[in-house]
């Protein structure tokens, strides 16, 4: 069989793939990979963009391993320690926790990826005060390269828990994963049309009033795409007898709802971007139509419903963490490059912002910072665009996100993360035979 990611950057030709459905057969199937002496990947939805879960030896298939195992609520905070397979959806983690009153305190773009994959790569939202997903990670249970399952934690297991919880899965297979989940929250979300100047100028304001702040700019366009998030308090009706005159509000909102979401950003993205690649001259008036194209729009809805989006035009990307404090100049520069290089990107820049982590391998560790998703189509070439955007980055000590595609090394990033040596001795210790490496894990980490 070849195994294909989303995007389609990167393909493998694996041994076998197993489909564990329980922690025992997980061990098994690994047990039995080494013993033949294959190495290991698992893979979740495949969403990395970089050749993370690539295996010429045995892939392990996470989609069964989607259980919900317990639930334990602080009554003082509201707050509760939550337990799931690892291979559990973030859309159905989002469906499990709402019927629980529960949701995650910060998510992603995208919703289609297991958690084991989201946290293993670094997956991130927005907001200054908010930070990634790994940074909500409380417990694991990793299964070794000897098929001993191992639980870890801050207290238990210290560097095994934090090599685990953002490390590409180098370290093991991850079985199961304990979040801190929060009282369900909505969102009011407000979306405009802002000159790029005017937000550049005022950056700081902007995502330090939000609690969720982010905007997309498309190539030498001179208007982005604000989005405001405020956190309110959840519907107190939401799950009660829904009024006639509630109903057809509701029907109202889905409809502007689709044609915004399904019609302008993604239908007319596609076609946008077809038109692009059929005739590059018209890529910059296309630009500056989409910049304009979906209207200001205010509305509230649960927390998930308004941090995830389907995303269905396909893209490749590669995305830097650069400090907040320079992320106006990078982006100038990026313009400054796609003005005069006339090079055909009808894909926008994604820019989002976070604050400083813990976490040893986050891409935010130690410092605020804002992240620059750098896109393009996935029909047209990308190479030339995303190798001038990346030393644009490393210039300003950017650290490619661990799933998005990237040139960097581990002699680079070694000087990127403070913590990186300890990684390095934890997952020596975990699998000093290196079952699960593969040739991107030894180009990261060495």
């Amino acid at each position: 069989m070849i195994w294909t990611n989303w995007a389609r950057t990167t393909s493998a030709t694996p041994v076998r793939q197993a489909h564990p459905a329980t922690e025992e057969e997980l061990s098994d199937a690994v047990r039995r990979a080494v013993r033949e002496g294959h190495t290991v990947r698992a893979v979740g939805a495949g969403h990395s963009f970089s050749a993370a879960a690539a295996t010429d030896g045995v892939q392990l298939d996470l989609d069964r391993l989607n259980a919900l195992h317990r639930v334990e609520r602080d009554p003082g905070t509201g707050n509760a320690l939550v337990t799931v397979g690892a291979g559990i959806r973030l859309h159905q983690l989002n469906q499990v926790l709402a019927e629980r009153g529960l949701a995650m305190q910060n998510l992603g773009d995208i919703d289609r990826q297991t958690i084991a994959g989201a946290v293993s790569t670094g997956t991130h939202g927005t907001g200054a005060r908010f930070g990634g997903m790994a940074s909500r990670v409380r417990a694991l249970t990793v299964v070794g390269a000897d098929g001993e399952v191992t639980r870890c934690s801050p207290t238990e297991n210290h560097d095994l828990f934090e090599a685990s919880r953002l490390g590409l899965g180098a370290t093991g297979v991850l079985s199961t994963v304990t979040v801190e989940a929060v009282p369900a929250f909505d969102l009011h979300a407000v979306e405009d049309v802002q000159p790029v100047d005017r937000v550049l100028e005022e950056l700081d304001h902007l995502v330090d009033r939000s609690d969720h702040f982010e905007f997309f700019w498309f190539p030498t366009a001179r208007k982005v795409q604000t989005l405001t998030n405020t956190r309110v308090e959840a519907r107190a009706d939401a799950g009660g007898p829904v009024s006639a005159g509630r109903r057809v509000r509701r029907a109202a909102a889905a409809v502007r709802t689709f044609i915004d979401d399904e019609v302008l950003s993604n239908v007319g993205l596609e076609l946008t971007n077809r038109t692009a690649t059929t005739f590059p001259a018209m890529t910059p008036a296309l630009n500056s139509f989409a910049a304009q194209a979906l209207r200001p729009r205010t509305y509230t809805a649960p927390s998930y419903e308004v941090l995830c989006n389907r995303r269905r035009v396909r893209f490749r990307e590669t995305e830097y963490a650069v400090p907040r404090a320079v992320v106006a100049d990078v982006l100038r520069e990026i313009d400054g490059w796609l003005c005069s290089s006339g090079e055909n990107v009808p894909f926008p820049l994604e820019i989002r912002f976070a604050p400083a982590e813990d976490v040893w391998l986050s891409t935010a560790y130690g410092r605020e910072t804002a992240y620059v998703a750098v896109q393009q189509y996935w029909r047209l070439p990308y190479a030339r665009y995303f190798d001038a955007a990346e030393q644009i980055f490393t210039a300003v000590g950017g650290r490619p996100h661990w799933g998005k595609m990237h040139s960097r090394d581990a002699e680079y990033l070694a000087g990127q993360y403070r913590r990186f040596p300890d990684f390095r001795r934890a997952r020596g210790a975990a699998d000093p035979d290196g079952v699960f490496a593969n040739p991107y894990t030894r180009r990261v980490f060495g």
